[in-house]
């Protein structure tokens, strides 16, 4: 298991030119392992790395793993709808001193089970850090079934999965049907707590770019069995984690942290920047928060 409890989504800061920030990024992870973040997750959905170049993306992960410093385990998204870029993307990772590679199943493909267990399989093979799988088939259009999870976790580097499905008894045949040292880690805030009560690991969050302390102590409580304190600060993020995904992740979340004075910049295109009816929803969630 790479890591039990929060590990935030990080979002990848651009300057008012479109470049990476790297001033805002050290501030982000600072910021993020002083709150009580269990492992960072770089170059992720949210961290928009369909949008940026092979040099963008050597460069960021050269600066996270020097700034994190094996404080926390840095997790680096190397999933491609290409085989061999994915591999290439993961053994480049590796060599630059990541903890462990999150891989996305394969995207527009569509391809088979049998093609997702060779995908997997084969980026696995050509790596030794930890593999977590990632399924979030809203964004993909593949769902990888439990009983292919199940085939994939015999492999020894292949230690957990993001599950981003919001089919709740998808997470329960997981975690029926995979060992107990196999890390299911939530891929969805509004489920995070749920998933955690009936056997998760964790979360994969995009709510704990803005609140880690909040995240990661709701996460905690529930892991000890606290239940009544897990609840408490579920109930009192449930606004923010739903209004977080009113648009394209990280549409949201990249202007909720401009909001409350985490300049990260616009998303890159194709995604646009927040539209009017958005920005008003996210003020009155700032407003509550403040309150």
């Amino acid at each position: 298991m790479v890591f039990s409890g929060s590990a935030t989504a990080l979002v990848t800061p651009f300057d008012k030119n479109g470049n990476v920030n790297y001033f805002a990024l050290k501030n982000l992870i600072e910021y993020q392992i002083a709150s009580g973040t269990k492992a960072l997750v770089i170059l992720g959905t949210t961290g928009e790395a369909s949008t940026l170049l092979d040099e963008e993306r050597t460069k960021i992960i050269k600066f996270c793993v020097c700034e994190v410093s094996k404080r926390v385990p840095v997790i680096i998204g190397t999933g491609s709808n290409c085989t061999k870029t994915a591999i290439k993307y993961s053994i480049e990772a590796e060599n630059l001193g990541a903890d462990a590679v999150l891989v996305v199943t394969p995207y527009y493909n569509k391809c088979n089970q049998m093609g997702l267990y060779e995908h997997f399989k084969s980026i696995a093979k050509a790596i030794k850090i930890p593999v977590i799988l990632y399924n979030v088939p809203s964004r993909t259009g593949v769902n990888i079934l439990p009983q292919t999870v199940l085939k994939l976790s015999k492999i020894k580097n292949i230690v957990g999965i993001k599950e981003a499905n919001s089919n709740i008894a998808q997470h329960i045949e997981l975690l029926n049907l995979l060992p107990k040292s196999f890390a299911v880690y939530s891929g969805d805030d509004l489920m995070a707590f749920p998933c955690i009560m009936i056997g998760a690991k964790g979360v994969i969050s995009v709510t704990a770019n803005a609140y880690p302390e909040l995240v990661s102590n709701m996460c905690n409580f529930a892991i000890l069995g606290d239940t009544q304190n897990a609840k408490r600060l579920h109930n009192y993020l449930y606004k923010i984690n739903k209004v977080l995904f009113e648009d394209v992740n990280p549409i949201p979340i990249k202007s909720y942290l401009g909001l409350i004075g985490l300049k990260v910049g616009n998303t890159r295109l194709p995604l646009t920047k927040p539209s009017l009816q958005l920005l008003k929803i996210l003020k009155e969630v700032k407003e509550y928060y403040e309150n």
